[in-house]
């Protein structure tokens, strides 16, 4: 059976921002430069939201809070010790 979309993407539709999968205080870094947090700086995930686009909130460890960050802003570090342990975890 072949794959159908669940809907058309509108012809003035961007493209979507690069996917990036979050959990709550995970460690991340800055990839640019935002509001008062200059790029590469260290920051933990406060809130995660969002369903077809997922967006983050983040306390930097300057002491900035920023919303509505995603793949374009943010990369990836160390996720919390407990969920490391969990099995299967990645």
């Amino acid at each position: 059976m072949p794959v159908v979309s669940a809907w058309e993407k509108h012809k003035l539709a961007g493209e979507l921002p690069p996917e990036i999968d979050l959990i709550l205080r995970q460690r991340v870094k800055a990839k640019v430069d935002l509001p008062n947090v200059p790029a590469g700086t260290d920051g933990t995930v406060l809130l995660s939201d969002g369903f077809a686009w997922r967006r983050y909130r983040v306390l930097f460890d300057n002491g900035v809070e920023v919303g509505f960050l995603d793949g374009r802003h943010l990369e990836a570090g160390k996720k919390p010790l407990l969920e490391r342990l969990r099995p299967g975890s990645r």
